[in-house]
C-alpha cells in the first residue's frame, strides 16, 4: 500500500513547508547532478554545474534556460533552489514528497507541475516510477528528479538541432515538450504490459496453475498503480487547455490537446486491460471448475458402477443357512460373472450417453 499512498506519516506534526524527503530510501546515496541548457534560435550553451548558485546568472537572460536537478533527496539543495528562484516553501515541500498525484498549480511568477515518469525494469519486469517536478518561469524551466535516467534525451537532441521549432519557442513550449515526452513513454509501458498479459493468457489456457492466478492478481495490482499515475494527467491537461495561465500561450493549446488525446487513449487501453484481466480470472475459475467437474463425474461413474456390485455382494454376504447358490460348486464363479456382466453393461450405457 505504500506504493500507492507513500509514507505520509513522515510529516506528522511538522509545520507546513518543512523540508523533509518522503520517498524511496536508496541503498546507495544517489549522485547529485545539475545540468543546464541555455538556448535561443541562434545560441546554445550546455554545461554541468556543481553548485545551484552558478545558475543565478540565468535569472534575467533573454534566452530560454532548462535547469535539470537530479537528487531531490538532498534537502539543502532544494532549500537553495527555493531561495535563488523564489519558490514557495509549500512547493518545495511537494517536490520532496514523491507520493503526489499529477497536478498543476499557478503562483505569482511560475507554474508548478507534477508528473509521474514510468518505466519497466528489464531485470524484474516491475513498474519503476519516478516523480518529476517541473517549475516553469518566464525564461527558466526547472526539472527536479529523484534519480539518474529519464525520457528527455530526445528533447535534448532536438534542442541541439538549430533549425527545429523548440529553439524558437519559450519556456511554455519546453514545458509542453517535457510533458509530451513523459506521456509518450507511457505507450512503451503499455506495450510491455500488454505483452505480459498475452504471455500469462497463453499460459493460462495451456496449463493453468495456482501461480497463474497469483500472476494475474499481481498484474491487476500494477494496473491499478498505472491508472493512479496516469488518470490525473487528464485533469491537469484539461486545466492547462481551458483555464487562462499567463505563462501558457494560446498557440500551445493544439499541442496540449494532442497530449490530452494521448492520455485518453492510454486510459482506454488500461480499461481494456482491466476487462481482459477480469476475463482471465473468470477463465481460470471456469477451467478449474471444469476440471473438478470431470473428476467428480469419473468418481460418480465409478461409484455408480459399484452400487449394483455392492448390492449383489451384500446379498451373498448374508448368513442364511438355506441359500441354494451357497452349495453350488460353480456359485462363486457365477456371481463373479454376473457382477462383470452388470459392470460391462453399465460401462456400455455410459459410453452411449457420452458420459465416458
Amino acid at each position: 500500500m505504500l506504493k500507492f499512498f507513500g509514507k505520509m506519516s513522515g510529516k506528522s506534526g511538522m509545520a507546513p513547508g518543512t523540508l523533509v524527503y518522503l520517498g524511496e530510501e536508496k541503498e546507495e546515496q544517489p549522485i547529485i547532478t545539475i545540468t543546464v541548457l541555455d538556448y535561443d534560435s541562434e545560441i546554445l550553451e550546455e554545461k554541468e554545474v556543481t553548485d545551484i548558485k552558478d545558475c543565478v546568472q540565468y535569472l534575467d537572460t533573454p534566452t530560454t534556460t532548462w535547469i535539470n536537478i537530479i537528487g531531490i533527496h538532498d534537502t539543502e539543495i532544494i532549500k537553495r533552489v527555493g531561495e535563488i528562484f523564489n519558490i514557495h516553501p509549500l512547493v518545495l515541500e511537494d517536490v520532496l514528497n514523491t507520493s503526489h498525484r499529477p497536478k498543476i498549480e499557478e503562483f505569482e511568477h511560475y507554474l508548478y507541475i507534477v508528473l509521474k515518469m514510468l518505466d519497466i525494469e528489464e531485470d524484474t519486469g516491475k513498474i519503476d516510477t519516478e516523480q518529476v517536478s517541473i517549475i516553469c518561469m518566464d525564461n527558466i524551466v526547472l526539472t527536479l528528479q529523484e534519480k539518474q535516467g529519464d525520457v528527455f534525451n530526445p528533447i535534448r537532441k532536438r534542442i541541439k538541432e538549430k533549425r527545429l521549432r523548440i529553439r524558437k519557442q519559450g519556456t511554455d513550449y519546453l514545458t509542453y515538450a517535457l510533458i509530451d515526452a513523459i506521456v509518450d513513454n507511457y505507450f512503451h509501458v503499455l506495450e510491455d504490459f500488454g505483452e505480459q498479459i498475452e504471455k500469462f493468457e497463453d499460459g493460462l489456457l495451456s496449463e493453468p496453475t495456482k501461480r497463474s492466478l497469483d500472476d494475474i492478481y499481481l498484474l491487476k495490482h500494477d494496473l491499478i498503480f498505472l491508472k493512479k499515475s496516469v488518470a490525473p494527467n487528464r485533469e491537469m491537461l484539461n486545466s492547462m487547455i481551458n483555464e487562462e495561465y499567463d505563462l501558457i500561450s494560446h498557440d500551445l493549446h493544439p499541442y496540449l490537446r494532442d497530449v490530452y488525446d494521448h492520455v485518453l487513449h492510454i486510459l482506454e487501453a488500461l480499461d481494456n486491460f482491466r476487462e481482459i484481466l477480469i476475463g482471465m480470472v473468470d477463465t481460470y475459475n471456469s477451467i478449474i471448475g471444469n476440471r473438478m467437474n470431470e473428476v467428480m463425474k469419473v468418481l460418480t461413474i465409478i461409484a455408480t458402477i459399484f452400487i449394483p456390485l455392492t448390492f449383489i455382494a451384500g446379498i451373498y454376504g448374508m448368513n442364511f443357512n438355506y441359500m441354494p447358490e451357497l452349495g453350488w460348486k460353480f456359485g462363486y464363479f457365477a456371481v463373479l460373472g454376473v457382477m462383470l456382466v452388470v459392470a460391462f453393461i453399465m460401462i456400455i450405457y455410459f459410453r452411449r450417453k457420452k458420459w465416458l
